[in-house]
C-alpha cells in the first residue's frame, strides 16, 4: 500500500496572524474527515484531538506577518511545503490546490480537502491550529477584535486598523483598498 501525505494552509489571506502549514500521513481511519471549512468548530476541534492521538504522523509549519512581509507568501508556502516533505516519510505528498509552488515530487488537487482523507486531516490540523493562535491574539491585541474576523480583512477589520494601525502581527505588505491614500 503506498503512504499517502496530505497537505494543506489556513491563514493564506488575512491580515493579521500567522500562515500555518500541515501535513499529516494517516495510519488507520478516521471518521467524519472534511474539508476543514465545512465542519463546525466543535467538530473541528473534536477531529484535531482525534488525528493528533491516533497513530497518524503530522507535521505543523507557522510563518509569522514579519516572515511573509519578508519573504513573501509564495516563499513561506514553498519552505513550508520543503519542511514538511523533509520531515514526513510517504511514498506521494498531495497538496490542496493548483500549484506546487516549485517544489519538486508533489502533487496537486483542487479541493483535495474534501476529497482525500490525508488532506481534509491536514486542514483540519492547520485550521485549529490557525484559529487557536489567532485567539491568542486576540487576547494580546483586544482592540482588533480577532476572535470576531480570525483576522480577515472583514469591514470590522479594517475599521480597527484605521482606528488603531497595524500591529506587529499584521501583514503590512498586503495592500487593503480601503486603507490606501488617496489623491481627492
Amino acid at each position: 500500500m503506498r503512504i499517502l501525505c496530505g497537505i494543506d494552509e489556513a491563514g493564506r489571506g488575512p491580515l493579521a496572524g500567522d500562515l500555518v502549514m500541515a501535513g499529516c500521513v494517516l495510519n488507520e481511519h478516521i471518521e467524519g474527515l472534511n474539508d476543514s471549512k465545512k465542519l463546525t468548530v466543535k467538530r473541528r476541534e473534536l477531529l484535531y484531538a482525534e488525528i493528533t492521538a491516533s497513530t497518524a504522523s503530522y507535521h505543523i509549519v507557522k510563518f509569522s506577518a514579519s516572515q511573509i512581509d519578508d519573504n513573501g507568501i509564495a516563499h513561506c508556502l514553498r519552505e513550508g511545503l520543503k519542511e514538511i516533505l523533509a520531515n514526513l516519510e510517504a511514498d506521494e505528498y498531495l497538496f490542496d490546490g493548483n500549484t506546487t509552488f516549485g517544489v519538486q515530487d508533489l502533487q496537486t488537487m483542487v479541493k483535495a480537502d474534501g476529497k482525500v482523507a490525508e488532506v481534509s486531516a491536514a486542514s483540519i490540523l492547520a485550521k485549529v491550529t490557525h484559529d487557536r493562535d489567532i485567539l491568542e491574539l486576540a487576547k494580546k491585541y483586544p482592540q482588533y477584535q480577532l476572535e470576531k474576523h480570525k483576522g480577515y480583512g472583514t469591514k470590522l477589520h479594517i475599521e480597527m486598523i484605521k482606528k488603531y494601525g497595524y500591529s506587529p502581527i499584521h501583514r503590512k505588505t498586503y495592500k487593503i483598498k480601503a486603507l490606501q491614500a488617496t489623491l481627492f
